[in-house]
């Protein structure tokens, strides 16, 4: 029986990252880990992804959205210390990629091109695990506010984000336990 692989390890050990160290991830890196996202597979080769990397000046205009975002639910102003714990989530990680889906009008092709750009985005976290640098997938009410969309320059009706995407070093590394493929696997005759 043949050892494990590179890539098996990698996926056995990859983990969301929630605090990173603050040195920068090399261009290289992320330049690398970019090649391998588009290597994921898309039927009919409609490459959907449209990948954005922010800078500082996008960073602090989305972390303004967020915090908006956040008064609007609390239907009150943040504290301070709330202020503070949001900004350093956005703002702490070294990078920020977006992933966006180009939307096709065509249902089922939509579909498909969400499911191929979800595998460019873990193409592309494995890519950065090989090379020990962390990220974590994030969605929600930021993902999905006209805001955001607009300060990115997506337009709604074209395209969708998928994915924002934190990039750095890890500080620490979860363990987080998996459910057993016995509850997870049915085997059919």
């Amino acid at each position: 029986m043949r050892p494990p692989s590179d890539i098996h390890r990698v996926i056995m050990s990859r983990r969301t990252i929630h605090r990173f160290r603050p040195e920068p991830v090399p261009e290289h890196s992320i330049e690398r880990a970019l090649q391998a996202a588009v290597r994921a597979p898309n039927h009919k080769l409609t490459n959907p992804w449209r990948f954005l990397r922010l800078g500082a000046h996008s960073r602090e205009r989305l972390a303004e959205i967020a915090r908006r975002l956040q008064e609007q639910k609390l239907g009150a102003p943040l504290d301070p210390e709330q202020a503070a714990r949001l900004r350093a989530k956005l703002l702490g990680p070294p990078a920020l990629l977006v992933c966006a889906q180009v939307r096709d009008p065509d249902p089922l092709r939509a579909e498909e091109d969400y499911a191929a750009c979800a595998c460019a985005c873990y193409a592309f976290m494995l890519a950065l695990w090989a090379e020990g640098i962390g990220s974590r997938w994030s969605t929600g009410a930021l993902s999905r506010a006209p805001q955001t969309l607009e300060l990115l320059g997506l337009e709604p009706e074209r395209e969708r984000i998928v994915a924002l995407i934190w990039i750095g070093y890890p500080e620490a590394v979860p363990q987080t336990p998996r459910r057993p493929l016995a509850e997870l696997v049915r085997r059919l005759p």
